[in-house]
């Protein structure tokens, strides 16, 4: 049996909604994020050494940890149908954007969360201008055009393309879920009318809805 640690507003919904179009059997242990840190529960170091989420535990004592892995092992022992076939083109453009969300896409959104709550966090007024600053030029030198970049790449590819790998739901579409998710929270969505399609679509599947109705809250659906 599948055990699912699922933290409130995370990467682990996507894994819950992974679950669901595959249709597997599994079990939720929900966590709660700190209400002052934000951060996950000292349970979860129970788990896993990292204490993050998600994390996934199966028979025979396995436990599988970060989404890109979980994906993969749950296309490989349960779900081969969110898989291309091997050595296909499609198999390729999977296994790119599979990688593509933690590595290239999730990174400097992080740190556009970090510097924004850096220039509103309280500190001395003598502090503030100085931290502001550097904020702001790292985001303009840096982050900003990264994302804005990664946006319009992710753009063009989904205007050409109805899922990211192939032309059915693959793996690769769960993993790309959350960054694009939280993206279409935070940025004007007629920028980008591909990308907020594709999210609505992934929104109205009835797998979505029913990870949705067991995971709990979830800011970014």
């Amino acid at each position: 049996m599948i055990i699912i640690h699922h933290l409130n507003n995370s990467r682990s919904q996507r894994i819950l909604w992974m679950c669901e179009e595959i249709g597997v059997e599994y079990q939720i242990k929900h966590y709660q994020r700190d209400s002052k840190t934000n951060l996950a529960p000292k349970e979860l170091f129970d788990v896993h050494p990292l204490g993050k989420s998600p994390v996934i535990t199966d028979d025979g004592g396995i436990t599988v940890a970060e989404s890109g892995a979980i994906v993969e092992y749950l296309s490989d022992v349960y779900g081969k149908e969110l898989r291309p076939r091997k050595n296909s083109n499609a198999y390729r453009q999977y296994i790119y954007w599979l990688h593509f969300a933690e590595g290239s896409l999730m990174p400097p959104m992080v740190l556009k969360l970090i510097f924004d709550k850096i220039k509103t966090a309280p500190m001395p007024f003598f502090v503030k201008p100085i931290a502001k600053g550097i904020a702001n030029k790292v985001m303009n030198g840096y982050v900003g055009p990264t994302i804005k970049n990664n946006m319009i790449f992710i753009e063009k590819h989904l205007s050409e393309n109805q899922w990211f790998a192939g032309d059915k739901i693959s793996g690769a579409d769960i993993q790309m879920s959350f960054p694009l998710e939280a993206a279409m929270m935070k940025m004007k969505s007629n920028n980008y009318p591909a990308i907020q399609k594709y999210v609505d679509k992934i929104h109205s599947r009835v797998a979505y809805k029913k990870a949705l109705e067991k995971g709990g809250p979830y800011d970014y659906a």
